[in-house]
């Protein structure tokens, strides 16, 4: 189900339960009457100020005409692919040239805490 502006402030599963109250095109009480929930229960779950349990959930998308089911997730990075890439990107910087310097560029910690307190 895609986010709608109201479900982005939710926690996830009352997310889904609004989601389920806005598609079903049921009236909370009549929602809540048909999963055997108290109307007040189901606004709660809506607002967001009361988090649906798994059971609760099923019982309204039944309720709503949905199905609820779990489905296989991909995960958000194809692992192989970022492990080829990590690989190239380590084997770049050890071909980079390599060139220690005996001194830093900018003046030492102790040179610039006695001219900066007496400059000012």
């Amino acid at each position: 189900m895609p986010d709608s502006p109201r479900s982005l402030a939710r926690p996830p599963a009352s997310a889904l339960a609004g989601e389920i109250v806005d598609r079903s095109g049921l009236r909370q009480a009549e929602l809540a009457r048909r999963a055997g929930l108290p109307r007040s229960v189901v606004n709660a779950y809506v607002r967001g100020s009361r988090e649906p349990g798994a059971d609760a959930l099923v019982r309204l998308a039944a309720a709503g005409g949905f199905e609820l089911r779990l489905n296989p997730r991909k995960p958000p990075v194809d692992v192989d692919r970022a492990s080829r890439i990590l690989v190239q990107v380590l084997e770049l910087a050890e071909a980079l040239p390599f060139r220690p310097r005996r001194e830093l560029d900018y003046p030492r910690l102790p040179d610039r805490i006695g001219k900066g307190a007496s400059g000012r």
